[in-house]
């Protein structure tokens, strides 16, 4: 804005300030007089001084004789100290507004004031008095400045309707100082208000005005450009830069050279001028970023083009839909096909453009096709056919969906996507077989056979299984052996071995034969064991391999069973000689052959045993087997050691009533009343419930009436709930439940049990009446009311019943009732209950699965190496295993370690624990800051798990993550949106979606693109 300034006499001061003194005491009007003249001449600063002097000379009787002249003398007092830019003069101006009684002399001074602060640039104060000061008691002279000067403090309000006359009346008076700023804001305020014609009028006249020139081309060519002239204001605009008179607009008049351009399709030509404008400016219009990436495009320039069209990402226009399909291309001409996936992704999720969709829709699914990522290859490829059967590209896309059938891992939604087909191809048919195979090993592996077998059987049937036909009936033979099913897994195996037996993971001949002997083993058919066992274990050494060890020992075992015990010593000799990890059940074998002639040396071997393997599970076996053949041989003394060893261990609680059974038997038969005495009582005390209970007390009853103490025995035997004369009653009623139970009638069987424990809850049978209810139960599928029965059982251990109700109850909280705090408790209650393998090995792995399901790694930790060094343990058990040491590790921060573990996961693993370490070895590498390695994992997850929802999500969101990291917004938002599209799982989605607006406001914090 043109300041104005008000021009002072100072030319006159050295005059005035010799004459002061004798003329203004001799006459007080002749200084008013002069005063007055000095104002009227704009003399304000000599004025000044004078108006103030008689001001302050005035007195209470002047204002009252003369009041005319003493307001006078205010006015002016207070106007020339209002020009002279006194803060305090405001106040006495709005004193005397409020004051004075002519209505003129207020309206002049509403009129001083409000110049007063416009000097001040306090505008909207000023408009206040300008509207109060009115036009009637100013000047000509004055009038033209008020009127600019309250137009241009309107125009600064943002009161254009209110500044436009103002400025008007103005610009139209020639000669006027303030003409050429009226010409410019009333262009202005036209521009605004689209009357091009009258600013035009305005810009014109000032288009050379030197404070002007710079600002006014940039209005002038836009007009032109808005009136349709667009040739016009090309030419000018071009003009104006090459003259350099557009430097205020510069960067204003390339973007409109550029969108002119543009418009023109003159890509060449839009190029520089929008490149200038967008690199030159903080923040840009999209539209401006689309015309430069669209320009650089068509240049052949698709480095420039990426980098402008990755910005446009994330809105649901039409501009976006068509810089994500461009972005895709640009990507596809450069080689980037995973990136131009991405924008094909942006593109197809857009409605904008129905043809561009289709397309996009199209290339997302063949590049998720090429790329490997066979689960939304499927996906894709199905949704589009489906949606566009008669599409161009639908040739195309059913070959793509053949294609990514034969190839995928994704056999859930494989299987899915070809029954729900309505018409499939014969190429389609031909592979479902093969999804059904490949469906039928995920769920082996995932623990469900019943689902599995169901899918197996499908597939056998299929006309079209012959490429997988020799896998099915390998797993149908191994899914009938795990279920002891024994006929119908060597009808199987014998089909598997006669098509030619072709390898594939854990289908091959050598564990079919091993099985097979295993089979014909259980169904005690020792010959014929021995003939598939023996095969495996021709050529033993010292480095077999484990199935060679066992075959052999196996085949040893059935020599033995079959009472060939020369053959069968000479076979676990050379066990022995090995020292295989079997040298301990070699040894304890050894030793039941010579027992057969020599005690003494079957003892012998018995000892070397527990001294050489004193954590052997066998030792309790050895310790109990060497008591009884000291025992039997009447040498009592000899055998309280072992026994007493058997007393004391840690573990095997189901040995311990039998041992102090028989401990309290080698001390009667040594003359030792009070410690058999002793040994009997623990039983009676600790293990009431036990086989050995009864004969406690009958052994205690002979020790008792030979001391002529039977009163002690009767006291005993009452203490022990177990009364000398047992009830005729409840041995009656039992009996009757027991005859239902014998002759198959289950029913009747319930209701006399259910009758018996009302009548004899503590009874003499009570513990077999709760088994035997809760296995009708049980076999009912009633598992809430079996449940009770076999929790009764195992926390009454030991018992006849207590570890088969451990178990029953463990399963039934685990498979039943997914309740794993509850299953963990009866699985560690059974690991140290039981003394058989088989059963320590199953309750191990009910303990494992049960922390694993609770997250419990680092309690977990101990069990799972200890069922990973176990003879016995299958590769299910090492995987999960495995898996708890991974994520124990990982809670420690040792990746590296956690990472070798999900490794061994991986190698014998794969379905679903498989999909979860290869996702936990991608979030340990990112937790390591291995970005790439952690992206390549992450994509791992993606191609070999599709059939895994949970892991493949969670590495999607594991992608996105990495890219957020690298700065990489384009991939990140592709991918976070991927999931929020596409997630079925409500928290991920939800994580998904919040990382998305994380990612989205970064990115337009740090974006060129301007809101």
């Amino acid at each position: 804005m043109k300041q104005l300034w008000f021009l002072g006499a100072w030319f006159l001061l050295p005059h005035f300030a010799s004459a002061q003194a004798s003329f203004v005491f001799r006459n007080p009007d002749a200084r008013f007089l002069a005063a007055k003249e000095f104002y009227q001449k704009g003399q304000y600063n000599l004025a000044a001084p004078l108006f103030k002097e008689l001001r302050a000379g005035l007195r209470e009787t002047d204002r009252i004789n003369r009041a005319m002249d003493a307001q006078e003398i205010d006015y002016y007092a207070i106007s020339t100290a209002l020009m002279q830019g006194e803060t305090a003069a405001a106040t006495d101006a709005l004193q005397y507004i409020n004051v004075t009684k002519n209505n003129a002399r207020v309206q002049m001074m509403h009129f001083q004031l409000a110049e007063f602060y416009f000097r001040r640039q306090e505008f909207s104060e000023a408009l206040t008095h300008y509207e109060a000061a009115g036009t009637g008691n100013i000047s000509e002279e004055e009038l033209s400045a008020a009127q600019f000067h309250q137009g241009y403090a309107y125009f600064t309000q943002k009161q254009f309707a209110q500044a436009k006359p103002l400025f008007n009346a103005v610009r139209q008076k020639k000669g006027d100082p303030n003409q050429m700023d009226a010409q410019y804001y009333y262009g202005f305020i036209a521009f605004t208000d689209r009357n091009y014609r009258e600013a035009l009028d305005a810009f014109r006249a000032v288009e050379n005005h030197p404070t002007y020139e710079g600002m006014v081309p940039y209005y002038i060519a836009q007009i032109y450009y808005v009136q349709g002239q667009k040739d016009q204001a090309v030419r000018y605009a071009e003009e104006k830069l090459k003259a350099g008179k557009a430097q205020h607009y510069d960067l204003e008049l390339k973007q409109l050279l550029g969108h002119a351009y543009f418009e023109r399709k003159e890509y060449a030509k839009a190029l520089p001028y929008l490149e200038d404008y967008v690199n030159r400016s903080t923040k840009v219009r999209r539209e401006d970023l689309y015309e430069l990436s669209y320009s650089y495009y068509q240049a052949n320039n698709h480095t420039k083009a990426i980098e402008g069209f990755r910005q446009l990402s994330g809105k649901e226009d039409s501009l976006s839909q068509h810089a994500m399909y461009l972005l895709g291309d640009s990507y596809l001409k450069t080689g980037q096909k995973a990136n131009a996936r991405n924008a094909f992704l942006f593109s197809a999720a857009n409605n904008s453009n129905a043809e561009q969709r289709e397309i996009a829709r199209f290339n997302y699914a063949k590049l998720s096709y090429e790329l490997g990522y066979q689960d939304e290859a499927l996906k894709s490829l199905r949704s589009f056919l489906n949606d566009y059967p008669s599409s161009t590209y639908a040739p195309e896309a059913t070959e793509l969906l053949v294609g990514a059938l034969a190839n995928t891992n994704n056999y859930r939604d494989a299987l899915t996507l070809i029954e729900g087909l309505r018409n499939p191809t014969a190429a389609t048919r031909r592979f479902y077989p093969r999804i059904l195979y490949g469906r039928a090993t995920e769920m082996i592996n995932d623990g469900r056979l019943e689902e599995a077998e169901a899918l197996i059987d499908r597939a056998l049937k299929d006309p079209n299984n012959t490429s997988v036909l020799p896998w099915l009936q390998f797993w149908k033979g191994e899914l009938a052996y795990r279920d002891d099913r024994l006929d119908e897994a060597i009808r199987y195996y014998q089909l598997y071995l006669t098509t030619g037996a072709p390898a594939s993971g854990e289908a091959n001949a050598r564990t079919v034969n091993y099985n097979l002997g295993y089979a014909y083993l259980r169904k005690e058919n020792y010959t014929v064991a021995r003939g598939y066992f023996e095969p495996l274990a021709r050529s033993v050494a010292i480095n077999s391999d484990p199935l060679t060890q066992d075959a052999y020992l196996r085949a040893a075992d059935t020599w033995f069973m079959g009472r060939s015990y020369a053959q069968a010593r000479t076979m676990y000799d050379n066990v022995i000689r090995f020292s295989w990890p079997a040298e301990d059940y070699a040894t304890y074998q050894k030793a039941i052959i010579a027992g057969i002639t020599n005690a003494n040396e079957k003892v012998t071997l018995l000892n070397t045993l527990v001294r050489k393997f004193p954590n052997s599970a066998l030792v309790d076996d050895a310790n109990m087997e060497i008591a009884n053949t000291l025992l039997a041989a009447e040498r009592f003394r000899e055998a309280i050691p072992y026994l007493s060893t058997l007393t004391k261990a840690t573990d095997n609680n189901t040995l311990k009533p039998q041992a102090f059974l028989k401990l309290g038997i080698a001390h009667q038969n040594s003359n030792n009343d009070a410690e058999a005495i002793a040994s009997y009582n623990v039983i009676l005390t600790r293990y009431p419930n036990s086989e050995e209970a009864d004969d406690a007390l009958e052994n205690l009853r002979t020790i008792y009436v030979e001391q002529g103490r039977a009163g002690e025995y009767a006291d005993v035997a009452r203490k022990a709930g177990k009364p000398l004369s047992v009830s005729a009653e409840d041995s009656l009623t039992y009996a009757s439940a027991e005859i239902q139970l014998q002759n198959g009638n289950t029913a009747a069987a319930q209701t006399a049990l259910e009758q018996y424990l009302q009548k004899f809850a503590t009874g003499t049978y009570a513990l077999d009446a709760h088994f035997h209810l809760g296995d009708i139960l049980f076999t009912k599928k009633d598992t809430t009311g079996a449940l009770p029965h076999f929790e009764l059982l195992a926390e009454r251990a030991p018992n006849k019943w207590a570890e088969r109700s451990a178990l029953t109850a463990a399963r039934i909280y685990f498979f039943g009732q997914r309740n794993y705090a509850q299953a963990e408790r009866y699985f560690t209650q059974l690991k140290g209950l039981t003394g058989s393998q088989e059963i320590r090995l199953e309750a191990m792995r009910g303990l494992l699965r049960s922390q694993y399901q609770q997250q419990k790694w680092t309690e977990a930790a101990a069990n799972a190496r200890e069922l990973v060094a176990l003879k016995g343990s299958t590769t299910d058990d090492k995987a999960l295993s495995n898996m708890v040491l991974g994520r124990s590790a990982q809670l420690a921060g040792q990746f590296n370690e956690a990472i070798t573990a999900f490794r061994a996961v991986i190698a014998v693993n794969k379905a679903a624990l498989a999909a979860e370490a290869r996702y936990e070895i991608a979030a340990s590498l990112l937790a390591q800051e291995k970005l790439k390695d952690a992206e390549k994992a992450a994509f791992e997850v993606i191609s070999k798990s599709g059939s895994y929802e949970l892991w493949v999500t969670c590495a999607y969101i594991l992608l996105g993550d990495i890219y957020y990291r690298q700065k990489d917004f384009f991939n990140a938002k592709a991918t976070y949106q991927s999931v929020v599209e596409n997630a079925t799982q409500p928290d991920l989605k939800a994580e998904a979606q919040r990382k998305l607006d994380e990612v989205t406001a970064e990115e337009a914090r740090t974006s060129k693109v301007g809101q």
